[in-house]
């Protein structure tokens, strides 16, 4: 047995002093900040449900977990406006879950985000509820009116279906491997996102799913990053650095490529009548990151974990996937 198909690599639990100051770290340095420049990606959550349960789920999707509740077509069509109204720029629409093609309102939503021109990135796991009739036969007719203007992002955590079933359960890789085909078949734009948590060499994944993607004749191309994404893994209760402010030349990242200085999402908490916005499509649940419920009013969010509408990054993912992982959502 390969040393990755062991599975991922226990870590040390973290620090209690960290991620507790919106602006010193646990040694006592500035906390670093990211400001908006422009929204470029506005993200929904479509709704926490999923037709599957995944081991490692960052978000904690399953058949039961509605924390996040569905989206409504209405709803989303509000921030469509106001993007339009203030003529912010954005040009990408994401849609996350749980699974989007749960959502009963999803089709019509997917309908009304194309139609008023914005690139839209799908992010599914293209099984069971994107592979119904009635789904399929709306994704075709999308398809042929607005083209590359869809993309769907499919999840498969690794390219054998030993190692994807692991996370995803038993015969979820075969499944998914159909819905692949059938979007390659009808030459829908797609790209994969896959996962770093097996202690592989990211060149031997890259090469691994090439062979795939060639035995099954995808229009993938492996080697590039932005066709087959390989997301870090991410563990809030694993230990991290925290990110100071002289981290940026430490490190020679710049905060205006963080995802926080380009995105935000929308998320609808169970028991809440309004949708809320916060920094990133990783953090969903903690209120201390909400920031209001118009896209202006988040653009000059201030207090706690904002200043001046600056994301502190106050959060382990800030630092494991972002900053130190280089991990992005968006295309």
């Amino acid at each position: 047995m390969n040393k990755f198909e062991k599975g991922p690599i226990a870590q040390a639990p973290i620090d209690i002093k960290k991620f507790t100051d919106p602006n010193w770290t646990a040694k006592g340095e500035e906390r670093a900040q990211v400001p908006l420049g422009q929204l470029e990606t506005l993200w929904f959550n479509t709704g926490t449900l999923c037709n599957i349960e995944c081991v490692n789920c960052y978000i904690e999707s399953s058949p039961t977990n509605d924390r996040l509740s569905y989206i409504t077509a209405q709803e989303v069509a509000a921030f469509l406006d106001e993007i339009d109204k203030d003529k912010l720029g954005t040009r990408e629409i994401g849609f996350t879950g749980g699974e989007p093609f749960m959502n009963p309102q999803f089709l019509a939503i997917l309908e009304n985000t194309l139609m008023r021109g914005f690139k839209v990135l799908v992010l599914t796991n293209a099984m069971a509820p994107m592979q119904r009739k009635k789904v399929k036969k709306a994704l075709l007719d999308l398809q042929a009116q607005f083209g590359a203007q869809l993309t769907l992002r499919i999840s498969l955590d690794h390219y054998t279906s030993k190692l994807h079933d692991t996370e995803r359960g038993e015969g979820s890789f075969n499944k998914t491997i159909i819905g692949i085909d059938w979007l390659s078949q009808n030459q829908f734009s797609l790209t994969i996102a896959g996962r770093t948590m097996w202690n592989e060499e990211e060149n031997k994944g890259r090469l691994g799913y090439a062979k795939l993607v060639s035995m099954r004749n995808w229009s993938i191309d492996a080697q590039n990053p932005e066709q087959l994404i390989l997301f870090p893994e991410m563990d809030k209760k694993s230990d991290v650095p925290e990110i100071t402010k002289a981290c940026w030349g430490i490190l020679k990242i710049q905060p205006q490529t963080m995802m926080c200085a380009t995105s935000r999402m929308i998320v609808k908490r169970r028991g809440t009548d309004k949708p809320q916005i916060v920094p990133c499509t990783l953090i969903a649940y903690e209120e201390d990151f909400d920031m209001g419920h118009e896209l202006h009013e988040s653009a000059n969010a201030d207090g706690g974990m904002f200043a001046n509408g600056a994301v502190k990054l106050c959060h382990p993912y800030c630092a494991k996937f972002c900053v130190l992982g280089g991990g992005s959502c968006s295309v």
